[in-house]
């Protein structure tokens, strides 16, 4: 029994990371952003115009956020999503939080949705900004204070497979020593 929260910047990594690492712990996976990305779809907008709407529509964030929380009370899950080791700071067994430069999440972003990497650049950049003022706005929350994180990795030289097989380590040895593994 475990809950196990990934957060990161735009683009870092986070979803395929955690999708892995479900995998391999037999966990279940949720994705808040594909949630978001999902309520955007339902709204008939672009993923940086919901993002702007959620700064003066809390309601988005704060449903989202239920959610969150109740996943984790189903626990033997890994959540991803920017703010979801925030939310979960007091359920989550690990906390994890991926970065990396933002050349190499721009270059991401390039080849996963087809953007120039202007158009890259400019989505993570905005999405990041919006993300801080809302969270702050929200909850008082900084998502640039980095210090609720367990474990923090840079991804911009490593592979996702290698990244889950650091995180998988670290998670597993937790867990055990939680006596929850």
């Amino acid at each position: 029994m475990g809950v196990i929260a990934i957060s990161g910047q735009a683009a870092s990594g986070k979803t395929t990371v955690a999708r892995e690492l479900a995998n391999r712990l037999n966990y279940r996976f949720v994705s808040i952003g594909e949630l978001f990305r999902k309520i955007a779809i339902q709204r008939g907008v672009s993923l940086l115009e919901l993002h702007r709407i959620a700064e003066t529509d809390f309601s988005i964030d704060r449903v989202v956020d239920e959610e969150t929380i109740r996943e984790a009370k189903k626990d033997n899950v890994v959540i991803e999503g920017h703010l979801v080791a925030w939310m979960l700071k007091d359920v989550a067994d690990v906390r994890i939080y991926l970065k990396a430069d933002i050349r190499a999440r721009s270059q991401r972003l390039l080849i996963r949705d087809g953007k120039s990497i202007e158009e890259a650049l400019n989505e993570i950049k905005t999405r990041e900004e919006s993300n801080r003022r809302r969270y702050l706005a929200i909850y008082g929350i900084d998502i640039n204070d980095i210090s609720i994180f367990d474990l923090i990795i840079d991804t911009t030289y490593i592979d996702a497979k290698k990244v889950v097989d650091i995180i998988y380590e670290y998670v597993y040895n937790v867990l055990r020593n939680k006596g929850k593994f």
